[in-house]
């Protein structure tokens, strides 16, 4: 009984030489010149400045009002730190992103573009580091143990997004889902508020967490998905 995987594809009775492989492999069908350049220059840069506006809002416990953030010295030290993890584990290669052999103009977007992942990852580190208290110091010690583990680990590409990905929705639960339900919210007095919570009333005041609406959560979870879609489609080097 003939095996159905050498059946041939031609119809001429013969296997398919390397030739004809290679040949069939060229002609499917690949993204073009456009499409590259709208994901790289476009739809990448949109997505990131995104997750820079996103990563600093947050809603106000009584009126749902913007609060914007900035972000802290703390958060740039580690967006730093993360570009680097991203050129040793592979995501970015900077030799592909920056050379002589391509033109200014190709160049300055580039750098562009890799200015907005860098935006963008600070400003993911303020969205997940608590504003101030023991809790920004616990969480953001942990991030400094963990960056400075992985800046001396043998990393590839899965592995560091695996890791970041890890990272991220651990300190996500920590703070929208741990430590918000520890605060006191709402628009009624202290007083009142000591009377019907008095244990998130203490948390509160004993780790000096802000008050914010649980409207925030849902918009940070929609900034670290944003993040995370947007490494996957940061290409590993830029197309000349």
């Amino acid at each position: 009984m003939q095996d159905e995987s050498a059946i041939d594809i031609t119809g001429d009775g013969l296997e398919p030489t390397e030739t004809e492989t290679r040949l069939a492999a060229r002609r499917r069908p690949r993204p073009s010149v456009q499409q590259t350049a709208l994901r790289t220059y476009l739809i990448l840069p949109a997505v990131f400045l995104a997750v820079t506006l996103l990563g600093g809002l947050r809603f106000g416990a009584a009126d749902n009002a913007f609060i914007f953030l900035k972000p802290a010295l703390i958060c740039l030290v580690f967006a730093s730190a993360m570009l680097v993890l991203f050129i040793r584990g592979g995501l970015v290669d900077i030799a592909g992103w920056f050379s002589d052999e391509f033109t200014t103009v190709q160049n300055v977007a580039n750098a562009g573009v890799l200015l907005t992942l860098f935006a963008a990852t600070t400003q993911v580190f303020n969205s997940l580091i608590p504003e101030r208290g023991l809790p920004f110091w616990v969480i953001g010690f942990c991030f400094l143990w963990t960056i400075w583990n992985n800046l001396f680990l043998d990393l590839d590409t899965k592995k560091l997004l695996r890791s970041i990905g890890g990272l991220f929705a651990l300190a996500f639960f920590a703070k929208y889902l741990v430590l918000a339900n520890l605060t006191a919210t709402g628009d009624a007095g202290w007083l009142q508020r000591i009377f019907e919570d008095p244990a998130k009333e203490t948390f509160t005041w004993l780790l000096d967490l802000p008050r914010y609406s649980p409207a925030t959560g849902y918009l940070q979870f929609l900034a670290i998905a944003l993040f995370l879609l947007g490494l996957y489609l940061t290409p590993r080097r830029s197309k000349k």
